[in-house]
């Protein structure tokens, strides 16, 4: 099942889902399936809610602003005359430290015992059976956690 959405795309964070009518179009936009990583299915089933899916969102487009994750493609963003695109305002390099350390930020509010869950399906993309087998967890603990979770990181983030 396919749910696409647009959302925003602003200092490289995928934002909110945007509503398209009477507003002016954003600088940048991108079409995503809600249905593709664990955290969204949790949340098109109602067991963690925007507050939860919203923080989860924010922690993985810091992970993969700060390129955390390992490359499998060529990187297409710079140029080979040196200039830079309109309407970029950070250096990616910058860009990439900041989301960095706001990414260590967040996974250290969230503490010790819950960040491996957290990590695993926001943003490694787990399924969470897969995560708790991972874990050495029983069936079912994990969702409890992964809340917890995320709603230490919405706090963290000061979403309400």
């Amino acid at each position: 099942m396919r749910d696409l959405v647009e959302r925003d795309f602003v200092d490289g964070v995928i934002g909110r889902e945007r509503a398209t009518s009477g507003r002016a179009k954003a600088r940048r936009s991108v079409t995503v399936n809600q249905a593709e990583s664990p955290l969204g299915w949790l949340r098109a089933r109602g067991l963690v809610d925007a507050r939860q899916f919203e923080a989860g969102e924010r922690l993985r487009g810091d992970y993969e602003m700060a390129a955390l994750a390992a490359r499998v493609t060529m990187g297409w963003n710079e140029r080979v005359d040196g200039a830079r695109g309109a309407g970029e305002a950070l250096d990616p390099m910058l860009a990439q430290i900041a989301a960095k350390r706001r990414f260590d930020a967040a996974i250290d509010a969230v503490g010790k015992g819950l960040r491996d869950v957290l990590w695993r399906v926001v943003c490694a993309g787990e399924a969470l059976p897969v995560a708790e087998k991972a874990l050495g967890w029983p069936q079912r603990a994990g969702r409890l956690v992964l809340t917890l979770a995320l709603d230490r990181l919405a706090d963290f983030y000061g979403l309400r």
